[in-house]
């Protein structure tokens, strides 16, 4: 049986008020992190960050004009191209670490956080009155490179800078297909990609049958978006794989701007998946070689067709058995994964999961 075109979107992206993990009680003061989302039976297997006594990060959440306390939750996103790519199964890209605020707002414990580099991102319960923002020193930026390194040592506490929330801002526009000029139905314009649950299609920012979204709750900071279409090469906001390469989309608070984005139907990648059992959720994921961010997500079965923008080198990842996940060629970590360059020619990249991984040569 054919699957529907909502199950088989090779990327959607998500809000990312909706990822963000809500409070466990509303009572006020600092709220633990989040616990790591549930697995599921396809879930990929990742190796631990370290396996040093993990640490906390401390902020406090603001109205940047009045100084009152925000509630809202922070989310601790690795620097480290590798940790990026710790992400499966209906997740959004922005990381498995982080805390919320109570009911009153204020201050945020994020515990039980693996020591490394993280960007913070911040985001409010209620986005109408605030927006999204990554944390710099002295305010928020819509651009993870242009935020603030936030550095957790084992067994420590950092206190991060202060997020000042700014009011939000709104993006609509149109996304279109580049060969003909007809509206891309049932496509997504979001600030992060997620890697999409089969059984939930709700992520918001989708365009409607005239391929208009409308986008609302950001920063009002530059924004790089990132678009994506049913059977067509998910990209960023200029036409480009490689999101620091973006064109940014310039929000301002209270108003609403235009960002009209065409996709094109990119390069193929084809391969068959060798398995002794495929779970009934399996996929094969591309992250951009260079930043670990997700470019492309696919359904499988005995075989799977992927569309990925040319120009860029990728990462594969097949989540597809039971068993631990494996990157392209046959590898059991991301390190050892061999990078495909994305031309304009169809590419072929085949998973056999029947055998152990390939073990690397000292």
């Amino acid at each position: 049986m054919p699957r529907s075109p909502r199950h088989a979107v090779p990327l959607t992206v998500a809000l990312l008020v909706v990822s963000l993990p809500l409070p466990a009680a509303a009572s006020p003061g600092l709220a633990q992190s989040a616990a790591a989302p549930p697995a599921t039976a396809a879930a990929p297997s990742f190796t631990t960050m370290t396996a040093a006594t993990p640490g906390e990060v401390r902020t406090t959440l603001r109205d940047r004009a009045t100084g009152a306390a925000v509630p809202g939750c922070v989310s601790l996103v690795p620097v480290d191209r590798d940790l990026l790519t710790v992400v499966s199964l209906g997740e959004v890209q922005d990381g498995r670490h982080g805390g919320c605020t109570g009911v009153d707002g204020g201050d945020v414990l994020a515990s039980s956080v693996p020591p490394g580099r993280y960007h913070l991102l911040a985001a409010p319960y209620d986005n109408a009155q605030h927006g999204l923002q990554w944390v710099g020193r002295h305010g928020g930026t819509g651009q993870r490179e242009r935020g603030v390194i936030i550095k957790v040592r084992p067994g420590a506490t950092v206190t991060a800078p202060t997020v000042r929330f700014d009011a939000p801002g709104t993006v609509t526009g149109r996304v279109t297909r580049a060969a003909d000029g007809t509206p891309v139905s049932g496509g997504y314009a979001m600030p992060l990609p997620v890697v999409p649950d089969p059984k939930n299609s709700d992520y918001g920012a989708i365009t409607d049958d005239d391929g208009r979204y409308n986008l609302s709750g950001l920063g009002p900071y530059r924004w790089p978006l990132y678009y994506t279409g049913y059977l067509l090469a998910s990209q960023w906001s200029g036409g480009v794989a490689d999101r620091t390469k973006a064109d940014t989309v310039r929000v301002r608070s209270g108003t609403t701007v235009t960002s009209n984005q065409t996709l094109v139907a990119g390069t193929v990648v084809t391969g068959t998946i060798a398995v002794d059992e495929l779970p009934n959720y399996s996929q094969v994921i591309a992250f951009h070689a260079r930043t670990g961010d997700v470019t492309g997500v696919v359904d499988v079965g005995a075989d799977y067709t992927l569309r990925l923008l040319p120009g860029q080198r990728v990462l594969l990842r097949c989540d597809c058995a039971y068993a631990p996940s494996r990157w392209f060629p046959n590898a059991a970590q991301v390190s050892e994964a061999q990078p495909v360059r994305i031309g304009h020619s169809p590419v072929a990249a085949d998973f056999d999961l029947t055998g152990p991984a390939t073990v690397p040569t000292p």
